[in-house]
């Protein structure tokens, strides 16, 4: 600091610094990453590099009728999840915002509980509250296990975008004879709508990629993805696996390009 002026850190002072956030994100993306070559192979087992390229393990996925239909239950628990976790957070991030009480901070915490607490806790939590109300083994309990875990990030990602945004205008919009619901929708939600839709996409990866959850309370027919993943690791290692690992790498991929572009359009 020089008479109240920033002196600019040249690049080449922080060089240490980037390469440290590379190592750190190489060590952190390459195990997801080092399975995707792994999908082609052609051996029977997982191998790597592969001796030989094939797609044998893709066409066995989508031939397979446990493997597809595990991919419908996922999809199906994703997508209401995310059509069930989207409003309540968003409504809870309103709430906080626009609502002047005490218990403000408090209830902003227990939303964020799910995030704390360890997944495998919530897991034999809702195995024994689910056995008491027969939902095991149900989609219905899996997408309502799988919202709680989805809320706290639909009202964070809400949460952020309500910052940048003039509650005035709805206070206007009121003041002229609209209801408050009226107002929240026809004003505020137009102008948050990027947030919105990130946090459902943030809620639908959720519930896609969950797995500990799963093992507890999904079974028999109602088993996702990644509950047959897990067994089937268990049992033996099929390379099939390898190419389902690929598909929701893929998958997660481009929900977070997703969810980055609606951010950046956004900011702009």
């Amino acid at each position: 600091m020089s008479d109240g002026l920033e002196i600019p850190i040249p690049h080449r002072s922080r060089l240490w610094l980037y390469l440290l956030c590379g190592t750190v994100m190489v060590l952190l993306v390459a195990p997801s990453l080092i399975i995707i070559p792994m999908s082609f192979s052609d051996s029977e087992f997982l191998e790597f590099p592969p001796p030989a390229w094939s797609l044998r393990w893709y066409q066995r996925f989508l031939e397979s009728v446990e493997w597809r239909d595990a991919a419908v239950v996922s999809l199906k628990a994703a997508i209401a999840t995310m059509c069930l976790a989207t409003p309540l957070g968003t409504a809870a991030a309103y709430a906080l915002h626009a609502g002047q009480f005490r218990a403000a901070n408090l209830v902003q915490t227990i939303l964020a509980v799910p995030l704390i607490i360890p997944v495998i806790l919530i897991g034999i939590g809702d195995f024994f509250l689910y056995a008491w109300l027969g939902m095991n083994n149900t989609i219905f309990g899996l997408v309502l296990a799988h919202t709680v875990l989805a809320i706290p990030l639909v009202s964070l990602t809400v949460a952020s975008g309500l910052k940048s945004y003039d509650m005035n205008q709805e206070m206007v919009a009121r003041s002229l004879g609209a209801s408050r619901l009226k107002a929240f929708l026809v004003i505020t939600v137009p102008q948050i709508r990027f947030s919105i839709v990130s946090g459902a996409l943030f809620a639908f990866i959720t519930s896609f990629d969950e797995a500990v959850i799963a093992l507890f309370i999904s079974g028999g027919e109602n088993s996702t993805l990644t509950r047959r993943m897990f067994n089937a690791l268990r049992d033996q290692v099929d390379p099939t696996i390898a190419a389902i690992s690929t598909f929701l790498v893929c998958l997660s991929i481009l929900m977070l390009l997703m969810a980055q572009l609606f951010g950046s359009r956004r900011g702009r």
